[in-house]
C-alpha cells in the first residue's frame, strides 16, 4: 500500500511545481522566485507566483480532495458505484443556496456566509432524498430526480438573470478557481481537515453497509444511521467547494473509482486515496484551464470531465470490475 501511496503524495508538489510556472503572464527568475518565496517580495513576479497563483493551486489541491473524498462517502453510504453529490442532489442543492445568497446581496462567491448558504441548500437537498427513499435504490434515484428539479432551476434562474455580474455568476456555476483568494483558503482548509478526520474515523461503519441493510441491522447496527452520517460529512464538503469554486462535474465519481483500484474497498484507506486521488486530477485539470488558451480561461469542470472520464475507462478496463 505504501508503494502506491508514495508516488500520489509526491507527484502533488512536482505538479503543483509545474502549475505555478504556467500562467499568461511570463515571469523572469522563475525557478528562484518558486523555491525562494522571501526573495523580492515587492517585485512582480514574486506576487504573480505567491498572491496569485500559489493560493489557487492550493485551492486546487484542497478541493479536488475534499470532492474525492465526498464520492468515495456517495458511494460508500449507498453501496452504488454511480453515486456522486451530483446525482444525490446534494451539489444541485449546494448551488442552489449560494445563489439565492449571492443574487439576494447578502454574501459574495468565496465568504464564510456563502458556505453557511451553501451548506443550508447541501442539507435540505440531501434531507429531501433521503427522507423520500426507502432504500439504497432509492436514494439514487430520487437523488437524480431532486438534483435534475434543483439544477433545473439554478439553469433559469441564471437565465433570467439581467445583473452585470450574471456572467460570472454563470460561468461560477461550471466551476472555476479564477476567484480563489487566499481568504478562501482559510474557509476551505480548516473545513476539509475536520471533514476528514471525521470520515476517516466513521470509515469502518460504511464497510459494514456492503452487507446489506439486512445484515447491518442484524449485528446491532442502524443503516440508515450510517448513511445520515455520511451524507452530513458529504453535505458539508460539497458546500464549501461549491460556494468557493462553483460546481466541478465528474471528479467525485471518476476519484474514487481510480482510487478503489489502487488501494482496494475498505473505506479508511479509499478515503485517503480518493483525496489524493481527486486533488490530482483538479490540479492538472485548472493548471490546463487557466494555461491552454491564454488570456481566456476554460471552464474547469469541462476539463475535469476531460481528464478524469479517460482515466476511469482506461482504470475499468484494465481492472476488469473495479466495484468489489
Amino acid at each position: 500500500m505504501i508503494k502506491k501511496i508514495v508516488p500520489l503524495i509526491l507527484l502533488l508538489p512536482l505538479i503543483s511545481i509545474v502549475a505555478l510556472s504556467l500562467g499568461a503572464t511570463d515571469v523572469s527568475q522563475l525557478l528562484r522566485h518558486i523555491f525562494n518565496p522571501f526573495l523580492n517580495p515587492d517585485s512582480t513576479s514574486h506576487q504573480i507566483i505567491w498572491q496569485i497563483r500559489a493560493p489557487r493551486v492550493a485551492a486546487a489541491i484542497l478541493v479536488g480532495a475534499a470532492l474525492g473524498i465526498a464520492g468515495s462517502l456517495a458511494q460508500s453510504s449507498t453501496n452504488n458505484p454511480l453515486a456522486d453529490p451530483a446525482i444525490l442532489g446534494t451539489s444541485a442543492g449546494a448551488s442552489l443556496g449560494v445563489l439565492i445568497g449571492v443574487l439576494t446581496n447578502l454574501v459574495g462567491i468565496g465568504s464564510a456566509g456563502a458556505v453557511v448558504c451553501a451548506a443550508v441548500g447541501a442539507m435540505a437537498a440531501t434531507l429531501l432524498t433521503f427522507s423520500l427513499a426507502r432504500s439504497a435504490l432509492q436514494l439514487i434515484t430520487i437523488g437524480i430526480g431532486v438534483s435534475a428539479i434543483l439544477n433545473a432551476i439554478v439553469g433559469i434562474t441564471l437565465s433570467a438573470v439581467s445583473r452585470p455580474d450574471a456572467r460570472s455568476i454563470s460561468f461560477w456555476s461550471f466551476g472555476s478557481l479564477s476567484l480563489v483568494t487566499t481568504k478562501t483558503l482559510y474557509v476551505v482548509a480548516p473545513v476539509l481537515v475536520i471533514a476528514t478526520v471525521i470520515a476517516w474515523k466513521s470509515a469502518p461503519t460504511l464497510d459494514l453497509l456492503s452487507l446489506g441493510d439486512a445484515s447491518v441491522r442484524h449485528i446491532g447496527h442502524n443503516a440508515q444511521r450510517i448513511r445520515f452520517v455520511a451524507f452530513g460529512i458529504l453535505a458539508v464538503l460539497v458546500a464549501v467547494t461549491v460556494s468557493s469554486v462553483g460546481s466541478i462535474a465528474f471528479l467525485s465519481l471518476a476519484a474514487p473509482h481510480i482510487a478503489r483500484y489502487l488501494c482496494g474497498p475498505r473505506n479508511r484507506i479509499l478515503v485517503i486515496f480518493s483525496g489524493l486521488v481527486g486533488a490530482l486530477i483538479l490540479l492538472i485539470a485548472d493548471t490546463a484551464a487557466r494555461s491552454l488558451i491564454p488570456p481566456f480561461e476554460l471552464p474547469i469542470g469541462l476539463l475535469t470531465s476531460l481528464i478524469g472520464a479517460p482515466i476511469l475507462i482506461a482504470t475499468l478496463k484494465k481492472s476488469g470490475d473495479v466495484w468489489r
